[in-house]
């Protein structure tokens, strides 16, 4: 991240080898990523699994092809963090929407929040 920017996102619509979406958010000079099969989830109720994958170079930010386009993309608020959950809000095209990561002893979850959590 440049001096003075905020740490960017984006959501891949990734179609290989099977539909998924990928959440990648930028942190220590790289990606973070996670592989969310069904989707950020769009309402409170709903929880999602989100498997961490390896970290990508900033270069993914704006990379497609022919089987991964960007669903969304913009710039990721960080406002909790712990050792095993971490909240934010993604500020992308459609708005802000506030999220919370959770690690589990094998994976990590998501879900959609309300911005006083």
């Amino acid at each position: 991240m440049t001096p003075g920017l905020r740490p960017a996102f984006v959501l891949h619509d990734h179609r290989v080898p099977s539909p998924h979406f990928d959440l990648r958010l930028e942190e220590h000079g790289v990606l973070r990523s996670w592989a969310v099969p069904k989707g950020l989830p769009t309402d409170r109720a709903t929880v999602r699994l989100a498997v961490a994958v390896a970290d990508h170079d900033l270069g993914h930010l704006t990379y497609t092809d022919a089987d991964k386009s960007i669903a969304d993309i913009g710039w990721w608020e960080l406002h909790d963090r712990n050792a095993r959950r971490f909240v934010f809000t993604l500020h992308g095209r459609a708005g802000a929407v506030r999220y919370a990561l959770i690690q589990t002893d094998t994976d990590w979850l998501i879900r959609r929040v309300a911005d006083e959590d």
